[in-house]
Parts: structure tokens; C-alpha cells; sequence
């Protein structure tokens, strides 16, 4: 099996993930899945896509995360790594589908509207 990358977003992070053959290695950024996730949460999250398909130590995963926070990004990182299994065997989509690992969230920040502190909020009303 060649190299096969996927792309996954999720507000302000992107994740490009590089999919091979080899022993459950997930290198993020040059580290680590343990020293750039400390969290098991968000550790879990990314490897979710891999445990449905028990698929956890078939391939090594090297990727590139950029912007967001760590959720977001934990979050991309999913999308990305359900995305490469799907390109590398397509009978996997429906399980990875009933689980919601293939939906790209379209969640995103709403944008700050002039006259306003935030994209919401008002200034205080003042009658006199």
C-alpha cells in the first residue's frame, strides 16, 4: 500500500493526515499522540474512526495540524483519519457514516458585526 493522505477541517483547524502500513503509530506535527493530545479525551476522539474498524495498529499516521484549538483540531483529526480509511478500503463508509465520523461540522464562529462588541452582544442600552 502506497501513501494515502486525507484532509479534514473543523472551525479554524486543518488537518492533513498521511496513511501507511505499519504498527498504530500516530506522529502529530513530529510528536507524539501522547505528548500533542495530553488529554485521553481528546486522544480517544482521534482514534475513534481506527476502533470501529479495529483498525488501531494496522497503520502508522503521520500529520500536519494547523490553527484552532486543541479540540477543533482533535475534532479535523478525525474527519481526516475517517476520510484516509474510506480512500483506502471503500466498504468501510456506512459503518464510519452511523457513527458520524464522516460529517464535516459546519460549526464555525460567527463574525463580529460593526457597532457591536461581538457578534452578538449589544452595548448597553442607555434611555437617558
Amino acid at each position: 500500500m502506497e501513501q494515502i493522505n486525507a484532509v479534514g477541517r473543523r472551525k479554524a483547524a486543518i488537518a492533513r493526515v498521511f496513511v501507511t502500513e505499519g504498527n498504530g503509530q500516530i506522529v502529530i506535527n513530529k510528536r507524539s499522540l501522547e505528548t500533542y493530545f495530553p488529554s485521553s479525551i481528546l486522544q480517544y476522539i482521534v482514534k475513534q474512526p481506527l476502533k470501529t474498524l479495529e483498525a488501531t495498529e494496522k497503520y502508522n499516521i503521520k500529520v500536519n495540524l494547523d490553527g484552532g484549538g486543541y479540540k477543533g483540531q482533535a475534532e479535523a483529526l478525525r474527519l481526516a483519519i475517517a476520510r484516509a480509511l474510506v480512500k483506502i478500503n471503500p466498504e468501510d463508509k456506512p459503518a464510519l457514516r452511523a457513527e458520524g465520523f464522516m460529517t464535516r461540522d459546519p460549526r464555525s464562529v460567527e463574525r463580529k458585526k460593526p457597532g457591536q462588541p461581538k457578534a452578538r452582544k449589544r452595548f448597553q442600552f442607555s434611555k437617558r
